[in-house]
């Protein structure tokens, strides 16, 4: 995929959303359920879509909300339903109308005192702290598309466990909200949106004051405060807006803090590379703006929308390599979280960085390597026998100071307040420790590429076998081992994987775009990874 020339760029007027339209379209448009992009459809993150095309509407929310309900009751859940919601303009319209159903079920839940937005992470913090001392168990549902541009919206159910629902709970969901869309709602529960405001069932909850007090104990926040360090929070106009500021008063840090206030044309932002407006806080792109303010801090980082993503900007060498910091953080945590058991594994998605694997050697760590979705990771970290989950697209989570669960969910703000913990703690950025790390295991090169794929090629690729691929080498080097499925679950990848001794690629459909994906790593040069960039490609073209 080509760069857009205007990628890095500050936005045009020209490039703006009309919020108007949007929303507007929300509720006049129906959507045509013949039409399966037009159907309630759950990717590795829920159910995402736009009003305009007809797959983010009205109806979709109702339907997929009465879905929820009819699971809870059928799985005997019982407690508060915590609801966070992002900025998009989408999200806000989608929350009144899941309201209407929530309060018209009984359902007791709890959304964000004075009109507030809620990240991700902390909506998994909530439904883990309830959880812990309540015998009624919480669930929740987050109303965001993630860093996805602009004109989407996006809804994700979490379990009572507290983060992504797998296959098994979705595919449930997702086939009860197609029956209700097929009947016309019929079977929709629905109160007026003025009665669902005020209604006993819903409850206006304090979501930032539990988190932000709870944060020392998974991040040395004291020593943070106390070095004094420099540091640049970009809220990225997300859900996270008042939350950086909150942290700053709490805990007393040298912090300044752009781009906190509500914006859901995001015209603050760079054009991604392919010319969209993109929240993506993993793209050199999108970021520039902070990038361009490097020298200016000693650490400064990123949150994509709803906050369950990093991105980390160092002096030493600008926006770290998601892959990059994963290595780093891990190897950092190991060693500076004394109370935390030595067997503890690491959970990684199959197409992270394998210095991730070299440094787990080094640590004599277990690797749990698991496909894409950060669902995968859920059961490792509620039950402590992960100690850090990470994937390639700058979302993970790990443990409390005292070894117990934080979050199953991804959650960007404590991973960048990470980065300002190792700051002050070791007098280098993440991207010098990394640096170091080069030096000890080898720099690997890494890459993701995306290309365009209808409905019909995505199903091609998501169901490929290893006697698929006739080749034998790749890029001069022998084939070691194609893989279907991952090695720490044996789930299937939805996709494959290529390794040879020296670099790997892995290809898979997008969950929730229009495009494939191509990810490569090279332990020799740029020049390897190039050669096995387009011999993958090369195998794609033959494939489809």
């Amino acid at each position: 995929m080509s760069i857009h020339p205007l990628a890095g760029q500050p936005a045009p007027p020209s490039m703006l959303i009309n919020i108007a339209e949007l929303v507007a379209a929300y509720y006049t448009l129906q959507p045509d359920v013949s039409q399966q992009t037009q159907r309630v459809t759950f990717g590795t993150s829920g159910h995402r879509g736009s009003s305009l095309p007809g797959s983010f509407n009205e109806a979709h929310i109702q339907a997929i909300t009465q879905a929820v309900c009819d699971y809870r009751q059928q799985q005997g859940i019982d407690g508060p339903l915590f609801m966070g919601i992002d900025t998009h303009a989408l999200s806000w319209p989608a929350q009144i109308s899941a309201l209407q159903v929530l309060a018209a079920n009984q359902m007791h839940v709890c959304i964000a005192a004075d009109s507030g937005y809620t990240p991700t992470p902390v909506i998994s913090h909530a439904i883990l702290g309830h959880n812990r001392q309540a015998e009624k168990q919480a669930d929740g549902i987050v109303i965001t598309p993630s860093h996805n541009p602009s004109s989407d919206g996006g809804f994700k159910y979490n379990p009572p466990h507290g983060g992504p629902a797998d296959t098994d709970v979705t595919d449930v969901i997702e086939q009860r909200a197609n029956e209700i869309l097929q009947n016309a709602l019929a079977e929709v529960q629905l109160m007026s949106p003025a009665d669902a405001l005020h209604s006993e069932t819903v409850q206006l909850y304090d979501y930032v004051t539990p988190y932000v007090e709870d944060l020392e104990n998974v991040i040395d926040m004291q020593a943070i405060a106390q070095s004094g360090i420099r540091i640049g929070a970009d809220a990225l106009g997300g859900s996270g807006l008042g939350y950086y500021s909150a942290i700053k008063e709490r805990y007393g840090l040298n912090m300044q803090v752009f781009h906190d206030s509500l914006d859901s044309t995001f015209s603050f932002m760079r054009v991604d590379k392919d010319g969209k407006i993109r929240m993506d806080c993993s793209s050199p792109y999108a970021m520039a703006g902070l990038v361009d303010m490097k020298d200016d801090f000693d650490i400064a980082f990123g949150n994509d929308t709803d906050f369950d993503r990093h991105g980390i900007v160092c002096k030493s060498m600008g926006l770290m390599n998601p892959n990059h910091y994963l290595s780093v953080a891990i190897d950092y945590l190991a060693k500076n979280r004394p109370q935390w058991k030595k067997d503890l594994a690491i959970g990684k998605t199959l197409v992270s960085s394998s210095m991730i694997d070299r440094v787990a050697t080094s640590l004599e760590r277990k690797v749990q390597e698991v496909p894409v979705g950060f669902k995968w990771f859920v059961d490792g970290l509620l039950h402590e026998k992960i100690f850090f989950a990470g994937e390639e697209s700058a979302g993970a989570s790990f443990l409390r100071k005292d070894g117990g669960v934080w979050s199953t969910d991804k959650d960007g703000i404590i991973l960048n307040l990470l980065a300002a913990e190792i700051t002050a703690k070791t007098g280098r950025d993440p991207g010098e420790y990394y640096q170091a790390l080069t030096a000890k295991f080898g720099a690997p090169v890494y890459a993701r590429m995306d290309a365009p794929a209808s409905l019909q090629q995505k199903a091609i690729l998501k169901n490929l076998q290893a006697e698929d691929v006739k080749e034998s080498l790749l890029a001069g080097e022998p084939i070691q081992a194609i893989l279907t499925k991952a090695p720490g679950n044996d789930a299937a990848i939805g996709g494959l994987k290529v390794v040879a001794e020296n670099g790997w690629f892995a290809l898979r459909p997008s969950g929730t775009e229009n495009i494939y994906k191509i990810y490569a790593e090279s332990f020799i040069d740029e020049n390897h990874l190039q050669r096995i960039q387009q011999e993958a490609q090369a195998m794609v073209k033959n494939l489809l």
